[in-house]
């Protein structure tokens, strides 16, 4: 049994995660607010990591999962509170890299501004950078997009709803090719690091299949039982007021990782589960965006199934 800190633990990656490592027999502490109900089997730290004083001086952990980490900021103040721990873990993205950057970008490529990311890519490379200053050996996961149940992100669920109302779906004319990750797949490589301790400690975190937009939107239909009848959209519409991707290539060179990791999860198969998952609760907690309302008020009725 290992003893595992997790920041969060309530919403989307880090509560699945939480279940994962407590299913998996590890005690498992998760540091949060407590303002959200608790994954069952955890045990609670009740502190914002702002606040944090003797908290977490005198626990020893064998590992950190840093699920929640924005900003160096974030890093340092964690640190600056732990006591003794093992492996250090930081769920970083693939935002860090450049949107110039040659693709698939290798783990070795340079980082830097992003334009469709902007200062979330900044903030998760200075994190990445807090971090190695201080613990040299820390493992770091850069992923493009994480998928699964608890998804809180309205890009699944808002194809979901589009073909569950039997809506045309618009996609961009100028079609993208993305990369997933199915959480569940994340938390196995999380697992397959803290007991194997490979040599590589900057990863890229994918599924090494890429996708379109008009296929990934053809699956999620597909997962709810219907048939996508797709619509192109001329490139001088804004891509992010319709659609739930910006519009950019995001495909990362993930062979560090299956050298790890091999079997992962097709992603047909992890939008079927996120869809039973969004089917099955009552009211999934999801930062819902009004693309509904841009696609009415610009494509009018064309918006619906004839």
């Amino acid at each position: 049994m290992r003893k595992i800190l997790i920041t969060g633990g309530t919403v989307f990656v880090s509560r699945f995660t939480a279940e994962y490592f407590v299913a998996n027999g590890d005690e498992v502490y998760v540091l949060n607010r407590g303002s959200r109900e608790q994954a069952q089997g955890v045990t609670l730290i009740q502190a914002d990591r702002f606040s944090l004083t003797d908290e977490l001086r005198e626990m020893e952990f064998d590992a950190v999962l840093d699920i929640c980490a924005y900003s160096a900021d974030h890093v340092n103040a964690l640190l600056d509170a732990l006591g003794t721990f093992g492996d250090y873990i930081l769920l970083s993205s693939g935002a860090v890299y450049p949107d110039d950057a040659a693709q698939p970008v290798r783990e070795d490529a340079p980082t830097g501004e992003n334009a469709f990311w902007g200062d979330y890519g900044v903030h998760k490379r200075a994190a990445e950078e807090a971090l190695l200053r201080r613990v040299p050996d820390a493992y770091i996961l850069r992923p493009p997009y994480l998928y699964g149940p608890y998804e809180n992100l309205y890009r699944a669920p808002f194809l979901f709803d589009c073909a569950l109302a039997d809506r045309k779906i618009y996609i961009p004319e100028s079609d993208r090719g993305i990369q997933f990750l199915h959480v569940r797949d994340l938390c196995r490589l999380m697992d397959a690091l803290l007991t194997e301790h490979p040599e590589e400690h900057i990863l890229n975190a994918a599924h090494p299949q890429a996708i379109s937009f008009r296929d990934w939107a053809a699956m999620c239909c597909e997962a709810a039982g219907k048939e996508p009848v797709m619509v192109r959209v001329d490139d001088n519409f804004p891509v992010r007021a319709y659609f739930p991707f910006p519009p950019c290539d995001y495909i990362l060179d993930t062979a560090k990782m299956t050298a790890i990791l091999p079997e992962l999860t097709p992603l047909d198969e992890g939008i079927r589960q996120e869809f039973a998952w969004y089917t099955a609760s009552e009211s999934p907690e999801i930062n819902r965006h009004d693309y509904i309302a841009y696609i009415d008020s610009e494509f009018g009725e064309s918006a619906r199934k004839n």
